[in-house]
């Protein structure tokens, strides 16, 4: 008996030293304020107490789908060239309005079994698309539901992991980015302890869509002049795009150039393997990056084709740079500009995220002062404390010496609970101190369950050893039954909640299951360590009320 009650209190010991070094961490000196801060480097605050910034983000979902629709016309418009079959026009009628329909006109009625054909290759447009004979010669291809929802959906979840990087590169803690509502395409963002949040939203909302396209001419003073280059029709493949440079702000000239360059590119954004800021040779900033090997290879052959032609490099439709191909080249390159340092790291940084599939619109946007979050944990702290002394002196005065037991067990309860958030990272709201308080009330309740079992044990006869024995053994059942119940509950909060709910649900279910050890465990411990001692006493008493 002497032996099992001495390992089961040294791995109490054990238990409360870890979590204590969990909550507390290694201080830097002795003081006060050293503790504290080292207890608030562990503990991390949510947006709610620290303060920051909260945003509701909407994704331009058609503008995925038109992009799929524009790529799906130049795999259209360079098969049918391979194949002789003649047409007057392929286009767009309205990406805006209907991204996800592509019109055909000037089709041969001789050649419409072969223009058939075409459209059922998988790699050029495939059963996508919905067929649809407008007139003779004349089709109007449209994306059908299932992949327009599909293309929609994923240019969510893109959008979602891109911003993820981006707001996790620049150093923010705990940031939370999820989706938001149902079927709006809305994105919550929340920024916690951020101190510059209009550079973050500048960030997040830029869509970085780094291409490399085949110059055709320019630079032109105006777009009408561009287009009276070609007697007022573009050619096919070629659209006018406006050049200027990043760091426009600062450049001695505000004019704007125009190009004409090929719609289609040869490598794009996702085909980045990194970027970093640099400096040039009169230590001006720039960007260098480097391409993945296999876009590097189509890299290279596309340059080694088109030596001495001219090379665009497109950054969100506006032309970066415009020079001549003078030898191939494969995986590497650089964007230069009259960059300042900050936007350099910033444009490498959204290089290096990904190129997000569509714009984004902000449809809230919040910030939480420092001093309101202060309020939240002054208040917090205020209302745990009060719980947690009424509830103790609630115990101590009805259930005496026993009383003493249950408050050893609830605050060895809220240590590990505390070192359980400082272990794992998680983030501290004004919902996770709600779940904290309805722990002390749920801890609570499994000791008088205990202790009114003991006594009515006691009231019938029973010795004090037996009476804790059946007492511990016969609430048991009903403390695991109340604490199972409220835990499955805890999951449905978690699993179907937002971030505040959330976290909610991970206090409440972490404060459970630390009860049933407290409550269970070590309450049983501290009954038998007082039971041991007065073995050999004739008519052992317990302090119980």
């Amino acid at each position: 008996m002497r032996r099992t009650l001495f390992y089961k209190s040294l791995f109490i010991v054990g238990v409360v030293i870890v979590c204590l070094l969990a909550v507390t961490g290694i201080p830097k000196g002795l003081g006060w304020q050293a503790w504290k801060t080292s207890i608030a480097g562990n503990i991390h605050l949510g947006l709610d107490l620290q303060g920051g910034t909260y945003l509701i983000l909407k994704v331009n979902v058609d503008e995925a789908v038109a992009a799929e629709t524009n790529q799906a016309q130049q795999r259209l418009q360079a098969a049918l060239a391979s194949k002789g079959i003649p047409y007057t026009s392929i286009r767009q009628p309205d990406p805006v309005k209907r991204p996800a329909v592509i019109d055909v006109e000037g089709i041969p009625p001789t050649r419409s079994g072969d223009f058939r054909t075409v459209l059922e290759d998988t790699t050029i447009v495939g059963p996508n698309y919905d067929v649809r004979p407008t007139s003779n010669g004349n089709y109007e291809l449209v994306l059908n539901s299932a992949t327009t929802s599909q293309i929609k959906d994923h240019a969510l979840t893109q959008s979602i992991e891109t911003i993820g990087n981006r707001v996790n590169e620049l150093g923010v803690t705990e940031p939370t980015v999820q989706q938001h509502g149902l079927g709006d395409y809305e994105i919550l963002v929340e920024l916690p302890g951020v101190t510059d949040p209009d550079r973050v939203k500048q960030i997040m909302q830029e869509t970085a869509q780094l291409q490399f396209r085949l110059g055709e001419g320019g630079p032109f003073s105006s777009e009408a002049q561009a287009r009276a280059q070609y007697g007022g029709v573009l050619p096919e493949d070629s659209q006018i795009l406006p050049g200027r440079n990043i760091g426009g702000a600062s450049s001695s000239s505000s004019a704007t150039d125009w190009y004409v360059v090929s719609r289609s590119s040869v490598v794009s954004g996702q085909d980045l393997r990194d970027a970093q800021p640099t400096t040039d040779n009169n230590g001006q900033m720039e960007v260098s990056f480097n391409l993945t090997r296999a876009a590097g290879q189509r890299f290279g052959d596309f340059t080694a084709a088109n030596i001495n032609k001219p090379l665009a490099i497109v950054l969100d439709n506006q032309v970066q740079e415009y020079a001549n191909i003078q030898a191939r080249i494969e995986d590497s390159g650089r964007i230069t500009g009259t960059f300042s340092r900050q936007q350099a790291s910033d444009l490498a940084l959204i290089l290096r995220s990904g190129a997000l599939p569509a714009s984004i619109s902000y449809q809230q946007d919040e910030e939480v002062g420092p001093s309101l979050g202060a309020d939240s944990i002054h208040a917090g702290i205020i209302a745990a404390l009060t719980g947690f002394l009424l509830v103790a002196g609630f115990m101590l005065f009805y259930y005496h010496g026993a009383g003493i037991n249950a408050v050893l067990a609830l605050v060895l309860n809220l240590v590990i609970l505390m070192a359980y958030m400082s272990l794992v990272s998680a983030t501290l709201t004004l919902p996770g101190i709600a779940g904290i308080i309805l722990t002390i009330g749920m801890a609570v309740d499994s000791n008088v369950l205990i202790f009114e079992r003991i006594r009515e044990e006691m009231r019938h006869g029973k010795s004090v050893p037996a009476s804790v024995d059946i007492g511990f053994r016969q609430a048991f059942i009903t403390i695991l039954d109340t604490h199972v119940t409220t835990v499955v509950s805890a999951i449905f909060l978690f699993l179907f909640g937002t971030g505040p709910i959330k976290g909610f649900a991970v206090t409440l279910t972490v404060g459970l299951i630390a009860n049933l050890f407290t409550a269970v465990f070590v309450s049983r411990v501290i009954f038998d360590y007082v039971l041991m001692r007065q073995q050999g006493i004739r008519g052992a008493k317990l302090s119980i009320g």
